[in-house]
């Protein structure tokens, strides 16, 4: 697979708590020259980002992010300002003691209420599978296919573990067809980022993939 490809899926990521906006510019400036899918950033950054990039490159940002287990309306909320602001895609933080408890209908009432909050922007949708069982993770392939969200996303990098083969490859088989996935959270390369995509996610959120081809280009 060219690294043209493989750049073309990456979200770009900063989203550590101290991150200044020298380091999110920067972020901006990288995903434009290498052509990624979006900047991936924290939420008080992206009008100031939006003015930088002017139109260059998607930004993305989060909500709920990263424990999930804020209110409904207080994602809504986030949803609509952060749209507001300049996102153009968003990446939400399923309810994790919801799944525990089974409430199944509570999960997808406010998956879709968030999409509709998203005024037509991209939603996708983390379940943090580090955090799952196998039945839970089909669950909630059949919830998000059901929900309206564009993707589901396996992890927000800030828990235990981040994407497997393994969790792709269910997600694969198991989503409607009309559902991407969102592998995000340890890939740590480009062959790490090969095999994720050929095991069916189309995109991947990640600071490493623009580092190695930098680090590629320099040598």
């Amino acid at each position: 697979m060219d690294v043209s490809e493989i750049l073309a899926a990456v979200d770009h990521t900063l989203l550590r708590q101290d991150a200044r906006w020298e380091e999110i510019r920067q972020v901006c400036d990288d995903g434009i020259r290498y052509r990624c899918a979006s900047v991936c950033i924290p939420p008080s950054y992206v009008a100031q980002a939006r003015d930088y990039a002017a139109g260059r490159i998607p930004i993305c940002t989060v909500i709920g992010f990263p424990n999930g287990y804020s209110t409904t309306a207080a994602k809504c909320f986030e949803a609509r300002d952060a749209v507001d602001s300049g996102a153009g895609e968003i990446d939400m933080v399923i309810n994790l003691g919801w799944v525990k408890d089974s409430r199944w209908e509570d999960l997808l009432a406010e998956i879709r209420a968030v999409k509709e909050a998203c005024g037509g922007r991209l939603l996708k949708v983390i379940v943090e599978t580090c955090l799952l069982t196998e039945a839970e993770k089909l669950r909630l392939c059949d919830i998000v296919s059901r929900s309206g969200a564009d993707y589901i996303k396996t992890s927000t990098g800030f828990s235990s573990g981040g994407a497997t083969r393994e969790d792709v490859a269910l997600f694969a088989a198991h989503k409607a067809p009309h559902l991407k996935i969102k592998a995000a959270g340890g890939i740590s390369g480009l062959e790490d980022a090969e095999e994720f995509l050929r095991l069916g996610a189309s995109r991947l959120g990640t600071s490493r993939i623009v580092k190695a081809v930098k680090a590629m280009e320099q040598r």
